[in-house]
């Protein structure tokens, strides 16, 4: 069989993904990644770990298949940032002298460990992403419940409720309080048991139980628990068995005053397919709900997940107040695709981030603004804001200065500029003829009372949620 170099078979692989991911995403994020080949060993190492994190999330499965197509020797390929290859020799001879204490590291059970680099790997620490943690957690109204829950369960207090189902959007930081939870637990009690895994992988796992005959020592692992954590239980929803099995479980882990926390993407009440004694437990707990971020949480999240990204590429946690607040305006449906467009901005220009101006962070994003924004109109716009504001649409673009007019229309215009394509003298021309330096002025002027006035940050949160369905 002839040898192919892992440079042309990754320049194959290359090709694909630029046609399956779109120019725009391959450079953001495979774009200054490079192959180190040592003898039979082969690594992809990213340029920075935000990178990689998003690679082994997002792509990593799809290289591998297309990796294996193309390499005839079936060579195994790695995934590592740039940091983690300049410090392995380091790292190696510290787990080499952690090894010998590994007997007395907090026991964690995880069903089958996540095969991606950002999963820890401490000891017997399987599963857990060490970079969800309390201290990383940004609180807010929409969460803080939530958070103090979390904590207190962690704390392994006594007058608990049990058991604690977090619920609430996707990507609005259900994972993370799960897993910031799991560690605390641990720091707090070495010497108990902590069990995580998701729903998913709990049937998975469950299901091959069922097919060799060890449903005994399936169950042995679960409820011999201190603590519990299932991730996204909503899954279990429509499998009869894993639902028996889970409920099983449940009562007898609650019944031996072990705890039990989950996540689910809704209240247990609104989870139709759920067997109703399931659902029924799960209701008798403590339901906790945590709602969308509201824009001043939003911008708290991009300030510490900068601090955050600037820590790993050596730079200063900075960047224009005008960038900011967009990513905050425009990335309003979860926090993970909040974090991901800041993610792309300093994966893109990396340090120097604090010197982007707000065009050219738009241009960066503007792929993945097209592909998640439905298509808004001027029209919509205007009837959208007059609903709100208990005004008629034809106020809008009449010649009225009235502030309890004036104030809506610039808001209209305001969200005209920020969520339609339209040039600003055709936003004018929808506004009943106005000129183009109105707009701009009226842009402007809702920029800065975002800032100052909390009704008009919230008016504005809350018309962005209705225009963007």
């Amino acid at each position: 069989m002839a040898s192919a170099p892992a440079g042309v078979v990754w320049t194959k692989t290359c090709v694909v993904l630029k046609r399956e991911l779109g120019e725009a995403t391959f450079g953001s994020w495979l774009g200054q990644a490079a192959l180190r080949e040592t003898g039979d060993e082969v690594c992809l190492v990213a340029a920075t770990g935000v990178a990689r994190d998003w690679i082994a999330r997002h792509a990593w499965r799809r290289i591998g298949e297309l990796w294996a197509q193309n390499d005839p020797l079936g060579r195994r390929l790695d995934l590592k940032s740039r940091l983690e290859v300049d410090s392995e020799a380091p790292a190696i001879a510290a787990a080499a002298a952690e090894s010998v204490e590994v007997s007395a590291a907090p026991e964690v059970f995880e069903i089958e460990a996540e095969a991606a680099p950002a999963v820890a790997r401490h000891g017997r620490l399987l599963g857990l992403q060490d970079r969800f943690a309390f201290d990383s957690f940004v609180a807010g109204p929409s969460n803080e419940f939530a958070f103090a829950v979390a904590r207190r369960v962690a704390a392994w207090a006594d007058g608990h409720f049990n058991p604690v189902v977090f619920h609430g959007p996707y990507g609005f930081g259900k994972t993370h309080l799960l897993n910031a939870l799991a560690w605390e637990a641990m720091r707090n009690e070495p010497t108990k048991r902590v069990v995580y895994l998701t729903a998913e992988k709990f049937t998975s796992t469950f299901v091959k139980a069922l097919q060799d005959k060890q449903t005994a020592a399936f169950k042995d692992e679960l409820r011999n628990a201190d603590l519990l954590l299932i991730d996204d239980v909503h899954f279990v929803a429509g499998k009869t068995q894993t639902q028996e099995e889970l409920f099983h479980t449940l009562i007898a882990l609650v019944e031996d005053g072990r705890r039990v926390v989950m996540t689910a993407d809704r209240s247990p009440t609104e989870i139709s397919e759920m067997e109703p004694r399931l659902r029924s437990h799960l209701q008798a707990g403590l339901v906790c709900g945590i709602e969308p971020a509201d824009r001043a949480l939003r911008l708290g999240i991009l300030e510490r997940k900068l601090q955050t990204l600037a820590q790993q590429g050596k730079f200063l946690p900075s960047a224009k107040p005008e960038v900011m607040q967009f990513l905050a305006d425009r990335f309003t449906d979860s926090v993970r695709e909040l974090e991901g467009a800041l993610n792309t901005l300093v994966a893109r220009v990396g340090g120097d981030v604090a010197r982007l101006t707000l065009d050219e962070a738009q241009t960066i994003l503007r792929p993945h603004l097209s592909c998640n924004e439905r298509k808004v109109t001027v029209d919509q716009i205007q009837k959208t804001v007059s609903e709100h504001y208990g005004l008629k649409q034809a106020d809008l673009i009449s010649e009225r200065r009235a502030r309890a007019v004036a104030r809506p229309r610039q808001v209209a215009m305001w969200l005209a500029k920020q969520i339609t394509t339209r040039s600003l003298p055709d936003i004018g021309r929808r506004f009943g003829g106005r000129d183009h330096t109105t707009v701009l002025h009226a842009v402007r002027r809702i920029e800065s009372l975002k800032a100052e006035d909390p009704a008009i940050a919230r008016d504005v949160d809350v018309l962005l949620r209705k225009l963007r369905g």
